[in-house]
C-alpha cells in the first residue's frame, strides 16, 4: 500500500510518498480503507518530533480518517465489514489502510460524507469536550472563541450557538475574518493584530463584563489578555498553544475575576471516560442532522500532496478545515 512517511523529523517538504507493508491487524481492532484524512495542528507538530505522543520513525502523520472496514480484530463486535467509519488512530492516517482500535471509531451517520467524517472527530470532539464538560457553557452566556478561523475555531461556533451561547470570534487575518462573518453570519468579530487591545474590544461587546467563556488554542498574549476581558466566574479554557508560546496565568487576575483556568485534554478524556465521549458524539451526530453543524473544508489535497497540505495549515491558509483525499469514495 501507499503511505506519505515521515523517515526523519523536519518540515512538511521532507515528506515523501512510499510503499509500504500493509499494517497488521491485532485483537480488538479494525482494518480501515482510508478515503479520506484530516489535517490537523498535532500533524505539524508530530513530523517534526515535538509532539507530546512521539511514535518511532518511519511513521505517517494524519490523527483522524474516515473510511470502509475491510477486515475485523479478534474480539471486535461492534462493526461489520463495509461499515464506514471515522477512526482516531492518533497518527498514520496519511496512508491507504490504516489500523485502529475499534474504541477509537465511530460509525458515520448515512448522510455525512467521508471528507467531511475525516475531518470531524478530532476537533469536533475536542470542543464538545470544552465546551460541554470542561466549560460547562450555559445558555445566554458569552462565548469568546480565539483562533476562530481554523478547524477547533469553527466547531466552537457552531457548538457554542447549538448550546445558546453569544458568540465573539478573535483572529488574525482579517481576509479570513470577513469569509468567517460572511459564512457564519458574526456580528462580533475582533482583528486581533488591531490598533485596539484585544480586553478593550472585548469588554466593549460585552458592556463590560467580559466572556462567560473563553476558548483558546492559541495561547501566548492572547491568553494573557483573555484573563483581563474574563467575567466573574469565567472559565478560560486551555486547548492548546498555536502561537508557539506557552503562557503563564497570574494568580491576582483568577482571584479578582473569582474566574478559573481549565486544561482541556481531549485524548486522555476519550481513554479516562470513554462514555462520556460516546455520548458526545452521539449529541454531534443528532446536532448534524438537524443542519445545525456544517463542517467548512477549505482545502483538498491529494495523498501525495499531504506534505502541502499541512504547510497550508502552518501557513494559516486554511478556514475550517484541510483534508488529504486517499480515494474517492463510492
Amino acid at each position: 500500500m501507499k503511505a506519505l512517511l515521515c523517515t526523519e523529523h523536519g518540515p512538511p517538504s521532507s515528506l515523501a510518498l512510499a510503499d509500504v507493508d500493509a499494517p497488521p491487524l491485532s485483537a480488538g481492532t479494525v482494518r480501515i480503507e482510508v478515503h479520506a484524512a484530516g489535517v490537523n495542528f498535532p500533524d505539524v507538530l508530530i513530523i517534526q518530533g515535538k509532539y507530546q505522543f512521539q511514535p518511532p520513525l518511519p511513521f505517517s502523520p494524519g490523527g483522524e480518517v474516515a473510511g470502509v472496514v475491510t477486515e475485523l480484530g479478534q474480539g471486535v463486535t461492534e462493526f461489520s465489514l463495509g461499515d464506514r467509519v471515522l477512526g482516531l488512530p492518533g497518527w498514520n492516517g496519511f496512508a491507504e489502510q490504516v489500523v485502529v482500535p475499534a474504541a477509537k471509531c465511530f460509525s458515520v451517520p448515512d448522510d455525512m460524507p467521508l471528507e467531511v467524517a475525516a475531518g470531524f472527530g478530532m476537533t469536533y470532539g475536542t470542543v464538545a469536550h470544552a465546551l460541554l464538560q470542561r466549560g460547562q457553557l450555559q445558555a445566554g452566556e458569552t462565548l469568546l472563541v480565539h483562533g476562530a478561523t481554523g478547524g477547533v475555531g469553527t466547531a466552537a461556533i457552531e457548538i457554542g450557538r447549538c448550546l445558546g451561547a453569544s458568540i465573539i470570534a478573535t483572529g488574525g487575518k482579517a481576509e479570513k475574518l470577513a469569509v468567517l462573518s460572511e459564512a457564519y453570519g458574526l456580528a462580533d468579530v475582533i482583528d486581533t493584530t488591531a490598533e485596539t487591545p484585544l480586553k478593550d474590544a472585548v469588554k466593549k461587546l460585552t458592556a463590560g463584563r467580559g466572556a462567560d467563556v473563553i476558548f483558546d488554542p492559541v495561547g501566548g498574549d492572547v491568553f494573557e489578555q483573555s484573563l483581563r476581558c474574563i467575567n466573574w466566574n469565567g472559565r478560560l479554557l486551555v486547548v492548546g498553544f498555536a502561537s508557539g508560546t506557552i503562557a503563564s496565568a497570574r494568580a491576582n487576575l483568577l482571584l479578582l475575576k473569582g474566574s478559573a483556568v481549565v486544561g482541556v485534554f481531549w485524548g486522555a478524556f476519550t481513554l479516562k471516560e470513554p462514555e462520556r465521549n460516546a455520548e458526545n458524539f452521539r449529541q454531534l451526530f443528532a446536532w448534524y442532522a438537524e443542519g445545525k453543524l456544517n463542517p467548512r473544508i477549505s482545502h483538498r489535497f491529494s495523498l501525495a500532496e499531504g506534505g502541502q497540505a499541512i504547510d497550508a495549515l502552518m501557513r494559516r491558509e486554511v478556514i475550517g478545515k484541510a483534508i488529504v483525499v486517499v480515494r474517492e469514495a463510492t
